[in-house]
Formats: C-alpha cells, sequence, structure tokens
C-alpha cells in the first residue's frame, strides 16, 4: 500500500519506453530504439508518471533530462533489462535449436554407427547445445521414449509401436560378413545353406535382427545353428575379424565394424529391416529434435564405406 492506496501495476512495456528515454535522451531517438511512434513515446510516458505520480523528465532545450527520481528508479530495474535479454537471446537459441539439451537413446547398429556421425555435424554448429546419448537394447529404447527418459529413440525396427511415432529414415537389408580369403568371398551373393556349410556367427534369435535371420535359415529348409551366439551385432562382427566364422549382419555395422580380410556380400533370402526415428505419441517435437532430425536423414543417402581403427 502507498498512502493508504494500492501500489500501481506498472506494465513491461511502459518500463521499455522508460529506459528507452532514460538511453536516448529525446522522444524521437527513444521512439527509433523501441520502432514505434514519437507520440506513443510521449503517452507511455505520461502514463507512468502519472501511475507513479512522479516526474520523471523534465525538459532542457530539445532534451529530456531525467530527474534525480528517474535515475533512481532506473538504477532499479536496470538488472530487470539485463535479464530479459538474456531471457530473449536464450527463447530465440531455443526457437533457433541452437540451445537446450537433447536425449537420445539408440540401438547398437544406428547408435555405434551413423549416429556419431551425425552428432559430430549437429553439435558442430550449436555449442550451447548439450546432449544425452545412451545406446541400449530395443526393448530399452522403447521404454525410455516411451516414458519421456529419451526424446528422441534410434532402431533397427520393422514393428509399430501403439504409444510412439516411427518415422521411417531408411529400408535396407541384412548382409554376409565372410573372409575375403574364403570360397564365399567369390560369390555375388551368400545363401543360408552357404552358412550352414561353414562356422557362423548368429545373432541371439529372441532379438529383432537374430529373428530376422532364423527365419530366413527356416524358409531355406534349414535349422538355425551358429557356432557361436552373441547378443550384439557388432560382437557379431568382431568375432569374424577375428577369424571364428562368417555372420549375418545389418550394413551399418558391416561396414564400420569388418576389418581389411573381410568381405560384405548380399544374403539371401533378403532380410528387409528398417531405420527408425520414435518419438513420444502425442508430444510435439522440441526444435533440436528437428534440428537432429535434419541432419541424421542426409546421412542414410551417402553410400556407406568402411571404416578401418
Amino acid at each position: 500500500m502507498i498512502g493508504g492506496r494500492t501500489a500501481p501495476e506498472i506494465s513491461l512495456r511502459l518500463l521499455e519506453i522508460f529506459a528507452a528515454m532514460m538511453r536516448a535522451g529525446t522522444t524521437v531517438e527513444a521512439a527509433e530504439m523501441l520502432g514505434v511512434s514519437q507520440p506513443a513515446v510521449s503517452a507511455g510516458l505520461k502514463q507512468l508518471e502519472t501511475q507513479l505520480g512522479i516526474v520523471l523528465f523534465e525538459r532542457a532545450s530539445r532534451r529530456m533530462m531525467p530527474t534525480a527520481e528517474a535515475r533512481e528508479l532506473f538504477a532499479e530495474i536496470r538488472p530487470m533489462f539485463s535479464m530479459l535479454r538474456s531471457f530473449t537471446q536464450t527463447a530465440r537459441d531455443i526457437r533457433e535449436g541452437l540451445s537446450g539439451r537433447l536425449r537420445i537413446i539408440s540401438t547398437p547398429p544406428i547408435g555405434h554407427t551413423l549416429a556419431p556421425r551425425a552428432l559430430v555435424e549437429f553439435l558442430r554448429e550449436r555449442p550451447g547445445v548439450s546432449v544425452a546419448f545412451d545406446v541400449r537394447r530395443l526393448e530399452h529404447v522403447i521404454d525410455a521414449v516411451q516414458s519421456g527418459s529419451a526424446d528422441l529413440g534410434l532402431a533397427l525396427s520393422m514393428d509399430r509401436y501403439t504409444a510412439l511415432n516411427s518415422e521411417v529414415l531408411h529400408e535396407t537389408h541384412m548382409v554376409a560378413l565372410v573372409d575375403a580369403a574364403g570360397p564365399l568371398a567369390a560369390q555375388t551373393q551368400v545363401t543360408a545353406e552357404d552358412l550352414a556349410a561353414h562356422p557362423f556367427v548368429g545373432i541371439e534369435g529372441d532379438s529383432k535382427l537374430g529373428g530376422l535371420v532364423r527365419s530366413a535359415f527356416l524358409q531355406s529348409g534349414l535349422g538355425y545353428l551358429p557356432q557361436i551366439e552373441v547378443r550384439y551385432v557388432s560382437t557379431a562382427a568382431e568375432l569374424v575379424n577375428h577369424g571364428l566364422g562368417n555372420a549375418v549382419v545389418d550394413p551399418f555395422t558391416a561396414h564400420y565394424h569388418a576389418r581389411p580380410g573381410i568381405a560384405i556380400r548380399p544374403f539371401v533370402p533378403a532380410c528387409m529391416t528398417r531405420v527408425v526415428l520414435l518419438t513420444r505419441r502425442g508430444v510435439p517435437r522440441s526444435q533440436l529434435a528437428h534440428a537432429f532430425a535434419a541432419t541424421l536423414k542426409p546421412i542414410f543417402a551417402e553410400p556407406l564405406r568402411r571404416i578401418h581403427a
């Protein structure tokens, strides 16, 4: 209460006019700073003085000189305008995808191959952005996106999920990794029968990718009997690199993990799979999520290249 009356509620716009006037000295210059008309500045100052019951400016020649009371009030509100500028800049950075935190979770075939490439490009122009990046099994990726603990999920999957949006980024087929000096490398494609005749490393059958390969063997009338069974395709690639047999893996793992001396051949029967981008249904994507997806998509259009350690 002031003098038995309720203190006036001063609008931020009036304070902006006051601050501009304190910096400019004339209503014309203040109007130019704010992008408004000179009469609007004069009217705003008059309204502010009326609400406060204080004379803020006195005319001296062609300039408006702030009173001692105006200087005291300006010292009070100056920090607020610094915070407002910071707030405005932060909002602009968020809107343009230049600030904030993005949480990404991926299955290994993408998380250990193309996703890091996308992150390099994504963060190069966004030093103010931080990323939480995790690589887990498919069921963990689905749970994380559904629960909201991750903003984006990346996976190889042919399934649909009722609580998730699933955007197909790329369609591809599994490939065979074989000894480049062995007989299978001389073939244009490698069949399930070919693999069954030699030691091979298999992905565990209850996983999605392992299930695809198991189905291909059954389609060919063969049992799925790998000499070594592993959980992850990257593990299978490493065992092939060490001469422990052939394997069927996704092409991203093949090109990024196979070392010299290992050949990559199409596998038949064809095992198609999709790279999908998973988001929580009913929750709009953030600008950061849109920006990362836009960075990731063109990478799938590029030819795969093998990277050697």
